[in-house]
């Protein structure tokens, strides 16, 4: 991993980056952009520098450590993660695979809210005797094309793979014929069903 720390990372233009703090407390990077403001505590052990002028943001480490050199490679990717989350942003695919041999048939999501104050909630007709409903966190967006298909969107890398993990959870694709919610270009491998050999 510390060769992936030892990699500057490009800043864009169109993002703006600010750290904060020194000493035992460590350091806190900040950066801002199009799609939002995202920020990351840096233990003491570690300096980060942003270069105007080349549009770097550098990361060094003060030991050659075991512990050190592994967590140089990750906070090395977080600050990646996080410049691109606030210039493009993240984003991942849900389909849900219906019953019949139709896609969606019976299966669908849709959005409700805001009402009475409360928020966004994601609402899913998966099976169940009743819809499952999931609040939107703060931060991620939803968009729905059709009712078989689900976008999320955000600038925290970590937050739209959470929230897209849980959406999957609620009824994970089954192994005979695929229902259920997967991601897309997921490959499903299906099991055979029993075969029944009559006698003679």
């Amino acid at each position: 991993m510390s060769r992936i720390g030892k990699k500057p990372i490009p800043v864009p233009e169109t993002v703006k980056v600010a750290i904060e703090g020194a000493g035992r407390a460590g350091k806190r990077v900040i950066c801002e952009g199009p799609q939002g403001r995202l920020e990351q505590e840096i233990l003491p052990d570690f300096s980060v520098e942003f270069e105007e002028k080349s549009r770097l943001l550098r990361l060094q480490r003060k030991s050659n450590s075991k512990r050190h050199r592994a967590l140089h490679g990750l906070y090395r990717s977080l600050l990646a993660n996080m410049v691109q989350g606030v210039a493009r942003g993240f984003e991942r695919r849900l389909e849900i695979i219906g019953t019949g041999d139709f896609p969606g048939v019976g299966y669908s999501a849709k959005l409700s809210g805001p009402e009475g104050g409360r928020e966004k909630a994601l609402v899913l007709k998966v099976g169940y005797s009743r819809p499952v409903e999931i609040e939107v966190p703060q931060g991620i967006e939803l968009e729905l094309p059709d009712p078989t298909h689900i976008i999320i969107r955000g600038a925290d890398k970590q937050k739209v793979g959470q929230f897209a993990a849980r959406v999957r959870q609620v009824r994970p694709p089954e192994v005979y014929k695929g229902r259920g919610i997967r991601y897309q270009g997921e490959v499903v491998r299906l099991k055979p069903g029993k075969a029944f050999v009559s006698g003679e």
